[in-house]
């Protein structure tokens, strides 16, 4: 599928790559000004990957056209130099994909782990997996409970799949986010925010519809595996964490103090 509707079919799959800058933001707490760090750290971040990605698309298809690099290979960029009679290129390229592909790997493990401690602080996940090493600072539990399940999917379920899902779950992740902050702004004005945008309003319409297109261009199979991975979520939640939830409780309080 080329022109408009590949490209588009090709973002909401490569979008893949690119989800790692979320977790310069679910590592806020741990950097000494996040008001400052945090915005660098995406947009700096965003903008080198950006060119470099950009950079190498036009020299693949620079090398090769790109009607003859095959959809279907599990390596097209090696292909495409292979073909090109640049031997020595492919197995370079091989061992760059696999360092990068652990390394981000590693990073969205880490972010998982700042998640779920955050959740089990406040109560919607079993507090003791919350707790802190002693001596690191870390959250050690629910990072050997992270590791062993993402163990156990990559050895049971196959990497289009996990990236599908990989996919589709931060996409919707980031339209509630868009979601949230516009209704935020509204029904709590008086929250101290250390993040402004321009034109925020906007600014989030626009990534929610993007967000939801993208989505939209994504496999029925992998829907229905989001689908069911959400109803999991929302029984865990009103049988667990909605009761065990430290600012539900708070909530709860503040409406019955002034009612």
């Amino acid at each position: 599928m080329f022109g408009l509707a590949g490209v588009i079919s090709g973002a909401a799959i490569v979008f893949f790559a690119f989800i790692g800058f979320d977790i310069v933001a679910t590592t806020a707490e741990e950097t000494k000004n996040p008001q400052r760090d945090v915005p660098i750290g995406i947009l700096g971040s965003l903008a080198i990957v950006t060119v470099l990605y950009s950079a190498v698309s036009l020299i693949v298809t620079g090398v090769r056209s790109y009607k003859d690099i095959d959809p279907n290979s599990a390596a097209p960029l090696a292909d495409a130099f292979k073909a090109a009679g640049v031997s020595w290129m492919p197995d370079l390229i091989s061992i760059g994909a696999c360092i990068g592909l652990v390394v981000v790997a590693m990073i969205l493990m880490l972010g998982q782990t700042r998640v779920a401690f955050a959740m089990a602080r406040d109560g919607l996940l079993p507090r003791p997996l919350a707790k802190v090493h002693p001596t690191f600072g870390t959250p050690y539990r629910i990072t050997i409970v992270t590791g062993i399940a993402v163990a156990a999917l990559a050895g049971f379920v196959d990497l289009s799949t996990l990236a599908h899902l990989v996919n589709i779950g931060t996409l919707f992740a980031f339209m509630l986010v868009s979601i949230g902050v516009v209704v935020l702004r509204r029904t709590r004005p008086d929250l101290p925010r250390g993040f402004r945008t321009p034109v925020a309003p906007l600014v989030a319409a626009v990534s929610t519809l993007m967000c939801f297109y993208l989505m939209l261009n994504l496999t029925g199979d992998t829907w229905i595996r989001f689908l069911a991975w959400m109803a999991i979520g929302v029984v865990v939640y009103f049988l667990y964490g909605r009761r065990h939830s430290r600012l539900g409780a708070a909530r709860e309080q503040q409406v019955t103090a002034g009612e």
